[in-house]
């Protein structure tokens, strides 16, 4: 059997990041994706013109019928955009004997709000405690616990302020430094640092959903949560370094990159 990984997340017309990049990612590590649509997006290398949130009603039904039926070896969650969404994505996964990968998208590439403010409680009391493992960038962070990350050594700061809302795993992703893309994946007690080389490309959409996706894939197949993160790291590590133009803004990370005879 081929294991199965479900994201919840929105729909990225441009192809790449949300929905469309969590599938690429999927296919591309050997698992099968599904989906559960939350929310459609117009939206482009430029930026995001416009958001529409889909009913939770909508959302439980997809959820439900995919679990009831085909069932599931892991789910990633993605942009939830309101209280109601991100409560009812929470009370789903709590009832979901699988691993779970929360990435608390706050905002878009380009900047864009993906998540309503009101919304933040419900994610700090709602979503994170259902975690296995949280994937914060550094705004993301500023955002749901106030710490200001300007150095390596505030990431410790960091996951603890997170870990205290209560995931299994956090992974502070701390790509917005300067220096090498170093990341801090920790449970509290047990700590590794992940570090890859920063490529010179600024075609870098969709890192943190392919990132995210790609752990929930590898725990689909079995993996722990450090060995299913080292994996991930290293497959979006090369998909930024394959990330190309698309449009007038910022292009993808490139999903097959692997395909292409580069790994």
């Amino acid at each position: 059997m081929i294991p199965t990984v479900l994201t919840v997340a929105g729909s990225d017309s441009g192809g790449g990041a949300g929905i469309q990049a969590d599938l690429k990612t999927m296919l591309a590590l050997g698992v099968h994706g599904m989906s559960v649509l939350t929310a459609v997006t117009a939206q482009n290398s430029l930026g995001v013109q416009g958001a529409w949130e889909l009913p939770a009603q909508a959302v439980r039904a997809q959820y439900r019928s995919v679990v009831d039926d085909i069932g599931v070896r892991a789910v990633k969650t993605g942009m939830l955009a309101s209280a109601e969404l991100v409560e009812t994505v929470a009370e789903l996964l709590a009832g979901t004997d699988a691993p779970a990968v929360v990435d608390p998208v706050g905002v878009s590439k380009h900047g864009d709000p993906l998540l309503a403010a009101s919304a933040l409680d419900s994610v700090r009391t709602k979503l994170l405690p259902v975690a296995t493992v949280a994937t914060p960038n550094l705004d993301e962070v500023a955002q749901l616990t106030g710490v200001r990350v300007e150095s390596e050594g505030d990431m410790r700061r960091a996951a603890a302020a997170v870990l205290g809302y209560g995931p299994r795993w956090v992974l502070i992703k701390g790509g917005h430094l300067p220096g090498d893309a170093v990341d801090l994946l920790t449970d509290g007690s047990d700590e590794h640092w992940l570090r890859a080389p920063r490529h010179d490309n600024r075609h870098t959409h969709g890192t943190g959903c392919t990132l995210a996706s790609a752990i929930a894939a590898r725990l689909a197949q079995g993996d722990s949560v450090p060995d299913a993160v080292t994996a991930a790291k290293e497959y979006v590590t090369g998909a930024i370094a394959a990330g190309f133009a698309l449009g007038g803004g910022i292009g993808p990370v490139d999903h097959g990159w692997r395909f292409r005879g580069d790994g």
